[in-house]
């Protein structure tokens, strides 16, 4: 029988590429040899016919020896014509009509390779994940395992195209995709694609495309194999990891409790949900621990995203919070459990039809609500919606937004505990600051205080305007180092320190000198560790209306700023000395005259330093912004807050303090100077001269009190003092009388004995005025004392 009647003795559909064929009588010899036979044994048809079988077979196994029919299918070891033997598989069938049988043989790894093909395409195919698509030349679709399901029920025929199936856009580059790997023969390898089913384009599913060429014998293209991984859970996930990751990039670099909020809101519209709101209990917003039983009566909602959607009446940011009646599953939210409901569940667990109407969004399907459990505490809760086409919430996200409310929670209890602290380091700061304005002779001053926003935390910065003898005024301002509660401690004992030195009438370089030695025993008792912590910068001046002079002094603090009548301006030149910390160098007193109605601002860093430019150019910004304010029809307490906020930013990362005095001067007529020669009998005559004095003032009831006060301090200038000597008298509101002698001796009050014969001048001035002091300049020493007018009604 030759090759073609054996083809056609053969089953349909039998292929003979690479498979030996021979066919046997019924005596099992062999009567039909093909050609692929021959290339396998390499015996040629003549030198098999009429043999059996069994001569080709090497080591024949003993069910096939005198078997009078073969096997339907097996495994032999045939023998070569060169002598070796091939192992081969073969399988065997009875032609119709006939006795004779066909035997189909080929290759065992032939065979195993074929079989695992065959394995694995239909492992393959039997995936719902993974869709495989043969495509011809024209990409039209041969062949698929598509099924109808995957789809949503719609099939998917040999025929198809892509645009058959998918929107036009996505099915116009999903075919450039193909065309390319058709014409370039370059496979493509797990590219990601975005695409919407043709019936339904408002969804859309991920797909990961993998496709080759497929070319026949001659390496010709006949088309294109594609295989589309449907990839939606590898996208979730990965959409889950981009969530959780920008919740902690973005969640937790601000302090403010809504601020904080509100990133938590934004970062989860769109990526999460269409709708997010972050409630909190109403204690939370002033920094304190909420109550151990949360419920919504208890809050008020502190973000809403987006800001543009229209929420419902029950939803308003700042407003708040409706209760909700008791249900188990809102008993399990208070142990920490994440709740998810779909709209029915929501509406019957609320119960009232006008309060689901009052809280649900529009088109809204599907909400799942998180509390925000930190540290043991209930501080909120996070409410998610999706509304309109958007699929409803899962599982796996229900784990994914309990992650995120942690990560919440904990960034809203650390602006929480920040508020809380913040609060008491400004209310401690607040107190320890003199009074807003302060109204004397020597000047009116207005003080504004800023506290640090954004984390910064409250500094030590602080202003001072403190009354002194004779009309005079002390201004301070002072920086403190550090943040928080110490540095407000150390500012209140350098602020009383500062007072106490102050009433010693001290210069402003001895006095800084003073201050500088108690900072560095503060250092010392600070904890190891802390010394480089404590210290501060401070400038003190002392203004004298009489004398229309200011005396300067600064440790390490910018410099004031003055502003004329005129409305120039200037930055007063003085030279500072270290800050209060550091020890070993002087500090120089600068000395200006200042005409009346002049305002000197004295300021901290916090109002000149920025982080887009440097302090130069924050020192030219607050000049020209006094020279346009201060205006002498502008109170000083307005023109100090307009400054205030124009000057920093809205969250100023330090503490900013400004200080402005606008200086008034005592007339020339309302003073007078009387040298006082070296003689006691000049005593007498300044009696008289206090007399003729006072006379023209009008003050006739001081008269007896003040010469007495006269008498005894001149006369102890003139007895322990060295010339030369003046008497002086102020008239404002009070009476000062002034003796200035060029000795350094301290006086003391002491009570005499009633066998002393002096050592009741001092007691006698005490009892007669209403406080008296002294104080020392240069080589000189001044008694005073003051008394009050009384002005007639």
């Amino acid at each position: 029988m030759d090759v073609e009647n054996v083809k056609n003795a053969c089953p349909a559909g039998a292929s003979f590429d690479g498979l030996a064929a021979a066919v046997l009588d019924d005596r099992g010899a062999m009567v039909g040899w093909t050609g692929t036979a021959e290339d396998l044994t390499g015996f040629c048809a003549e030198e098999v016919y009429g043999r059996p079988v069994q001569d080709l077979v090497a080591g024949l196994p003993d069910d096939l020896r005198g078997a009078a029919q073969l096997p339907e299918s097996g495994r032999v070891r045939l023998r070569h014509r060169s002598g070796s033997t091939i192992d081969v598989t073969f399988r065997t069938t009875k032609m119709e009509g006939s006795a004779k049988v066909l035997v189909l043989a080929a290759p065992t790894h032939h065979v195993a390779d074929h079989e695992q093909g065959a394995a694995l395409l239909r492992a393959l195919s039997a995936q719902n994940r993974i869709t495989i698509a043969l495509h011809d030349t024209a990409l039209t679709t041969v062949q698929t395992n598509a099924t109808p399901d995957i789809l949503d029920g719609r099939p998917v025929a040999p025929g198809t195209r892509l645009g058959d199936v998918l929107c036009a856009e996505d099915a116009e580059n999903l075919e450039a995709v193909l065309r390319q790997v058709l014409e370039s023969g370059v496979p493509v390898v797990r590219r990601k694609m975005q695409v919407s089913w043709r019936h339904d384009t408002a969804r859309q599913h991920a797909l990961s495309l993998s496709a080759f060429r497929l070319e026949d014998a001659q390496q010709r293209p006949t088309g294109v194999a594609a295989l589309y991984i449907d990839s939606a859970d590898d996208l979730r996930a990965r959409r889950h990891l981009d969530l959780a990751r920008e919740v902690a990039e973005q969640v937790g670099g601000s302090l403010d409790v809504v601020r904080t909020a509100q990133d938590l809101a934004d970062v989860l519209v769109p990526a999460f949900g269409d709708l997010a709101a972050v409630d909190l209990a109403h204690c939370v917003f002033e920094g304190e621990e909420p109550s151990k039983q949360l419920g919504g009566g208890d809050m008020g909602n502190a973000a809403l995203a987006p800001a543009t959607a229209v929420w419902p009446a029950g939803i308003t940011r700042g407003d708040p919070v409706p209760p909700y009646p008791d249900h188990p599953l809102l008993r399990s939210f208070r142990h920490g459990e994440t709740l998810v409901f779909g709209l029915d569940d929501f509406i019957a667990m609320v119960g009232d039809p006008q309060v689901v109407e009052y809280l649900v969004p529009k088109d809204a399907h599907s909400v799942m609500v998180a509390p925000l459990h930190a540290r043991g505490l209930t501080l909120g809760a996070i409410t998610a919606w999706r509304c309109g086409r958007s699929g409803p919430f899962t599982e796996d996200e229900a784990d994914l937004m309990t992650q995120i409310a942690s990560r919440g929670a904990l960034a809203i209890d650390n602006a929480r505990r920040y508020t809380r602290e913040h609060r008491a380091a400004v209310a401690l700061q607040q107190r320890l600051l003199p009074p807003a304005t302060t109204d004397t002779p020597a000047a009116e001053t207005a003080g504004v205080y800023l506290p640090a926003g954004g984390g910064a935390g409250t500094s030590g910065d602080w202003y001072d305007a403190i009354a002194l003898p004779s009309f005079r005024l002390a201004l301070v301002a002072g920086d403190v180092v550090g943040h928080g509660i110490p540095a407000s401690a150390t500012m209140g004992r350098l602020r009383t320190a500062i007072q106490t030195l102050a009433d010693l009438e001290l210069e402003p370089d001895e006095l800084l000198t003073r201050i500088a030695d108690l900072v560095q025993r503060l250092a010392a008792e600070a904890p190891p560790g802390d010394h480089d912590d404590v210290g501060a910068t401070c400038l003190y001046a002392v203004y004298d209306p009489v004398t229309r002079r200011c005396a300067i002094a600064s440790a390490g603090h910018p410099p004031p700023v003055l502003v004329r009548p005129d409305g120039t301006t200037e930055v007063v030149a003085i030279s500072p000395g270290p800050p209060l910390a550091i020890g070993g160098l002087p500090y120089e007193t600068t000395t200006i005259d200042l005409e009346p109605g002049s305002v000197l601002a004295l300021y901290t860093d916090g109002l000149i330093e920025h982080h887009d430019r440097d302090i130069d150019q924050g020192l030219r910004r607050l000049t020209d912004a006094l020279a346009a304010s201060c205006r002498p029809d502008r109170p000083l307490e307005e023109t100090g807050r307009a400054l205030l906020a124009d000057l920093t930013d809205r969250a100023p990362r330090d503490d900013a303090t400004l200080l402005l005095a606008r200086t008034r001067a005592v007339p020339a007529k309302n003073t007078a100077h009387w040298e006082i020669p070296a003689d006691p009998a000049a005593v007498p005559k300044a009696r008289e001269w206090i007399t003729r004095q006072l006379t023209t003032w009008g003050l006739p009831d001081l008269l007896f009190t003040t010469e007495l006060i006269a008498s005894e301090l001149v006369t102890n200038a003139i007895r322990y003092g060295r010339a030369p000597a003046q008497l002086r008298l102020i008239h404002h509101n009070v009476l000062v009388c002034e003796v200035t002698d060029s000795s350094s001796t301290q006086p003391r009050l002491r009570r005499a004995h009633t066998t002393d014969e002096g050592g009741r001048g001092l007691f006698l001035v005490a009892q007669l005025a209403e406080r008296w002091g002294c104080r020392h300049s240069h080589n000189r020493k001044t008694i005073w004392s003051e008394q009050p007018i009384k002005h007639p009604r």
